[in-house]
């Protein structure tokens, strides 16, 4: 039955790419602080936070309601007394920093993949998979040994192979299922362009912002025409408050070739009708206010042929003031 609901499950996963593996892992850090250890934990479904663990009641939070999953109460209570049982075991030892990540992912095809690996200090130590304990590439000789010791306790190799190649695949379809609605909903993005920073005399650095979109998956691209621009260099696509994704495309362009570039979105959310936004140089408003003193100038020389000079007393104090305006907005 697991393996029948692989293909539907995957199909249910935000991006819609069946070669992209499904993933569902656990981030763990425990470090020596003001002597006693902390922990911080949290639990993530692909690129999405589900979990978060509770340092202060040494539980876990569950982020959003379907982040249960299919699991009963006392299936989630036992995985958290597992979390507390693993964990503080380690206060024994003398590490400062110990970092794990373990989890499964799921390909499509192949079924469940699942894996543990350690640090300590911030370099890989050992990792764990198929019931097995490697030393990392370079780990030492206190490596080799910690594996030694830790295939010799096969009651607890036995308990961490169960949740990693069982509970983690189970957990991870009732996530997909129980949170369909929320991954597969289509948020459109909003976008907008703006100039950076000047990259050298006669040069534009044209900006083009993505923001507000899900699924992650996006398409963004400086165009001339049809033609892509092969300048175009897009940033990391990083993350809203919000769950969404904001993304930026910049071109390095001569100020006299900006007439005609535009650019082009495509995403899944715009229902097949891409978003294009084209560049459009702000006209510089002081020469409209050069137009105008030009103009008042012009209207006083005809004041003057035909006797309105009396009048220019007033309103001399008022035009000053206008002229020193838009000489300012000129600079």
């Amino acid at each position: 039955m697991l393996f029948l609901l692989l293909p539907l499950l995957a199909a249910l996963f935000p991006g819609g790419d069946s070669n992209e593996p499904v993933s569902l892992h656990v981030m763990w850090t425990s470090y020596f602080h003001n002597h006693s250890w902390v922990h911080v934990g949290s639990g993530w479904l692909g690129e999405l936070q589900t979990h978060r663990w509770n340092r202060s009641s040494g539980t876990v939070i569950y982020l959003y309601p379907w982040s249960r999953g299919n699991f009963s109460n006392k299936e989630l209570v036992d995985v958290e007394r597992l979390f507390q049982l693993y964990f503080n075991e380690h206060q024994d030892f003398y590490i400062y920093e110990l970092m794990f990540k373990a989890g499964c992912d799921l390909h499509s095809g192949k079924g469940f993949i699942n894996f543990l690996h350690v640090a300590i200090g911030g370099y890989d130590f050992l990792s764990f998979q198929n019931e097995t304990w490697s030393p990392s590439p370079n780990s030492g000789r206190k490596a080799q040994k910690a594996c030694k010791l830790l295939t010799l306790d096969q009651d607890n190799t036995y308990r961490l192979h169960r949740i990693l190649s069982d509970t983690c695949p189970r957990f991870t379809l009732g996530l997909l299922d129980a949170g369909k609605a929320h991954l597969q909903r289509q948020v459109k993005s909003e976008a907008w362009l703006s100039s950076g920073p000047s990259p050298g005399p006669g040069r534009l650095l044209l900006v083009c912002h993505v923001s507000g979109f899900y699924p992650k998956p996006v398409w963004v691209m400086w165009m001339r025409g049809e033609q892509g621009q092969l300048g175009t260099q897009r940033g990391d696509i990083l993350p809203n408050a919000d769950g969404t994704w904001y993304l930026r495309a910049t071109l390095d362009v001569a100020a006299g070739e900006v007439a005609g570039l535009a650019c082009r979105v495509k995403h899944s959310s715009l229902g097949g009708q891409d978003l294009v936004l084209y560049w459009a140089p702000q006209k510089s408003l002081g020469w409209i206010f050069l137009a105008v003193i030009v103009a008042l100038a012009l209207l006083t020389v005809f004041c003057i042929h035909i006797s309105c000079l009396s009048l220019l007393p007033k309103a001399l104090p008022f035009f000053l003031i206008f002229i020193f305006f838009s000489l300012f907005l000129l600079l």
